[in-house]
């Protein structure tokens, strides 16, 4: 007499039950961790970090070098920060930073043609595409590693700071966080690094090429005087008043 089993249908059954399991855990899991996300995007709108995941690694790197190092970075307030390096930022890294939401799809796109064509040709310089708001979720959460993980949570983190912040929070926070040298994060430190003087007492000139170091701040606080850095200063200056900034 042939022993009774498991009908083909039962089994299909059984791991179709499994295999939704498994995608039902692993969906809520996702939704927990963009909570958790949002829960700190709430609270940084209230609060001011006094370190962020950038810097982390940052400190990291170089204590490996010197267990004795550290950061300088001093948090200031936005009105104590100069007008003319809010200006300067803005029209460097984001000149539509007003107006958009959170991403500009249209940079990101001649960003990534920009990027074909120098990799067809060899060349080591890229071009980013984000803005104030996606560089802001990078330095707060996330890192500076290059992959498609990490910019999709980006964007995803970007649009949840549009929606629980104000422009003028978010530049705020950009550039109280934002990397300006070795081991150097903040306007404040950048300002008294570089020139001596506080973020409220810097000029133009200071400003835009405060401004100018942004995409590649460790090498220009080795190399202060080059010719791109120079034009790119110049540039910034007489494209500064035609920025708006909250």
């Amino acid at each position: 007499m042939r022993r009774a089993g498991r009908s083909p249908d039962r089994r299909r059954v059984s791991w179709f039950r499994v295999t939704s399991a498994i995608v039902m855990a692993a969906l809520s899991v996702a939704i927990l961790y963009q909570l958790w996300y949002l829960c700190l995007v709430f609270w940084y709108a209230h609060q001011n970090p006094s370190m962020t995941s950038v810097m982390r690694q940052e400190l990291t790197r170089l204590q490996a070098q010197d267990p004795d190092a550290r950061l300088r970075h001093e948090w200031v307030p936005y009105d104590r920060i100069s007008n003319s390096l809010k200006r300067a930022v803005v029209a460097a890294e984001d000149a539509n930073f007003t107006g958009h939401g959170g991403v500009e799809w249209e940079a990101i796109r001649k960003a990534w043609e920009y990027n074909q064509r120098q990799a067809e040709r060899d060349s080591a310089r890229r071009r980013g595409g984000s803005t104030i708001t996606q560089q802001l979720a990078k330095n707060l959460f996330l890192s500076s590693e290059r992959s498609y993980l990490r910019k999709g949570q980006e964007l995803v983190l970007a649009y949840m700071i549009e929606h629980v912040m104000d422009k003028q929070r978010i530049l705020e926070l950009y550039l109280n966080v934002a990397e300006w040298g070795i081991g150097v994060f903040g306007a404040e430190a950048a300002a008294r690094h570089y020139y001596g003087v506080g973020a409220g007492q810097l000029g133009n000139a200071q400003a835009a090429r405060l401004a100018a170091m942004l995409p590649n701040p460790r090498y220009y606080d080795r190399n202060r005087n080059t010719s791109y850095l120079n034009a790119r200063t110049g540039t910034l200056q007489r494209r500064m008043s035609m920025v708006d900034i909250p």
